[in-house]
């Protein structure tokens, strides 16, 4: 067993040595056991690979971050990946009924007599077993110390009944799982963006307060809003990206927990917004399109022209000034480079203000035809 927290190539060396001696001389299999193996370098991972492939040693790593990003390719490609899960309510009450029976003087309703302490039984009534459970958010280990922590109390208080009130004033509110920068932190900012561009407000809001409660930085998920604006609601309704820039500036303006409540709002009116990614898919066809193609020139007709001398190389010769047309349009005139033809990115929706965007552009077009007929 190593701990990547404490070991070097030095310790990864004499387990690899160990395991040679192990098979050539004991004739045994070793199994190498790495904990929090993220926490080694992509060097150090290295060191195991040629030792994996010979069936030298069978290696198991743990870790608690998401290996996709943490472990080297090649050692993740000769590995299986088991994804542990939370504990459910049922395997934690099973934990607590273990850890109470463990931990005198504490005891569940109509348990026998703890036994030859001379101490009297301390009974956790079952809303206050609810509770701890429901604090330990999934966590075995964090279940086994609230329970310690609870028979510490209780004998140095000299409780008869444990109740959810003696629960929340003696132990500490427990966070719940809320890595920053981890899986659970990308999960759930994820769920609440799913949530916004799903047009519910109800869960948007559950999300959000869900990261608050674990320790979020609200000026982080202000930032997250105003993307939200601009990817997955844009121009079909603008007033979406105000209030989420809005509540950004209240925020910075109350702090918490006065200016989570403007945050609150903008994700309820992101939330039921008319939605549309137009605006997201024309930008980044346009980004596509300009890295892979030549560098056009500007047409002549639309370059600026202050000087004498470059009026008359033509510079802005022809331009037409689109206040002066008809409906402030010039109709049929082309403002991309020579031999480009229109691209189409922008395609408004129906919905919101880009409904009405879209009889807007579908009338310039037939003008542009009327002009060249």
């Amino acid at each position: 067993a190593l701990s990547a927290v404490l070991s070097g190539v030095k310790e990864i060396r004499e387990a690899i040595e160990r395991a040679r001696v192990n098979r050539d001389h004991l004739n045994r299999r070793t199994i190498l056991f790495v904990d929090e193996v993220h926490r080694f370098n992509k060097s150090q991972q290295d060191a195991f690979l040629p030792h994996v492939e010979s069936g030298l040693v069978t290696f198991i790593g743990a870790t608690t971050e998401n290996p996709s990003f943490e472990l080297n390719n090649a050692l993740l490609s000769r590995a299986s990946v088991y994804v542990l899960n939370p504990l459910d309510d049922a395997a934690l009450a099973l934990m607590f009924d273990r850890a109470v029976s463990a931990s005198p003087p504490l005891a569940m309703p109509k348990d026998p007599s703890i036994g030859p302490t001379g101490k009297s039984e301390v009974v956790i009534d079952a809303a206050a077993t609810a509770r701890m459970i429901n604090m330990a958010d999934g966590d075995g280990r964090r279940l086994i110390n609230l329970v310690e922590q609870l028979a510490i109390a209780a004998e140095s208080s000299n409780a008869k009944t444990i109740d959810t009130k003696f629960v929340e004033t003696v132990l500490a509110r427990a966070a719940r799982r809320f890595d920053k920068g981890g899986d659970n932190f990308y999960d759930q900012i994820s769920a609440l963006h799913k949530s916004v561009r799903g047009s519910d407000p109800d869960a948007s809001l559950y999300w959000f307060c869900r990261m608050l409660d674990g320790g979020a930085d609200p000026r982080y998920l202000a930032r997250r809003m105003i993307r939200m604006a601009t990817e997955d609601i844009g121009l079909a309704d603008p007033r979406a990206l105000d209030i989420a820039l809005g509540s950004a500036d209240v925020y910075e303006r109350l702090g918490s927990p006065e200016g989570e409540l403007a945050l609150a709002e903008a994700v309820i009116y992101l939330a039921i917004a008319a939605k549309s990614n137009a605006v997201y898919n024309a930008y980044n066809a346009a980004r596509a399109f300009i890295a892979q193609d030549e560098s056009r020139p500007v047409p002549v007709h639309i370059r600026n022209a202050p000087t004498k001398l470059m009026k008359n190389l033509g510079m802005g010769k022809d331009y037409r000034y689109a206040h002066d047309e008809e409906e402030g349009y010039a109709a049929g005139e082309s403002y991309f480079p020579d031999g480009m033809k229109q691209p189409g990115w922008y395609q408004p929706t129906d919905r919101g203000l880009e409904a009405k965007i879209r009889e807007k552009l579908a009338h310039l077009r037939e003008l542009d035809g009327k002009s060249k007929s």
